[in-house]
């Protein structure tokens, strides 16, 4: 902010001004600034136990760890397919989530290996009881209206 304080003591002119005002944005933390606002995602229609689904794809660290996030609605056949890196014992939470959610880990080969519900604003951790590759969230009671369970299978996943 040394910087900053010399600028602003400096006389007033034009440049001094515009040169503060990109002093004072870098100093911003990151979570202060404007962040645009995230990409569309690829969109595919899976089936999960013959009952289709359209999602949209996360497969980067970052596309991840946003998810379904700050949404306020989402559509009745509509969800998030997370890609991940490597099979694992993944886990999910609602921070920042405003929906109620239903989440199936699935393995490399499609099966599902559990389904959890979720609860919206939460940090209850959710998860996968075997290595999951994916992960479908939708809807809270998806699944169950569907009485799909683990073992049910899940195809037109795309490949990590």
């Amino acid at each position: 902010m040394f910087f900053l304080d010399a600028i602003l003591s400096a006389p007033f002119t034009r440049s001094r001004a515009a040169i503060a005002a990109i002093a004072l944005a870098l100093s911003m933390p990151a979570a202060a600034q404007v962040a645009a606002p995230p990409k569309p995602l690829p969109v595919v229609t899976i089936k999960v136990a013959g009952h289709a689904l359209k999602v949209e794809v996360v497969a980067t660290a970052e596309q991840r760890a946003r998810g379904l996030m700050f949404r306020e609605k989402l559509g009745r056949n509509d969800g998030m397919l997370f890609i991940f890196d490597e099979p694992g014992y993944h886990s999910m939470w609602m921070m920042n989530t405003y929906i109620p959610l239903s989440v199936a880990f699935v393995d490399g080969e499609g099966r599902i290996l559990n389904v959890e519900d979720m609860q919206p604003k939460t940090l209850d951790s959710h998860a996968a009881q075997g290595p999951a590759r994916y992960a479908i969230e939708t809807n809270i009671g998806w699944f169950a209206e569907r009485k799909i369970k683990a073992g049910d299978k899940v195809t037109g996943l795309p490949k990590p």
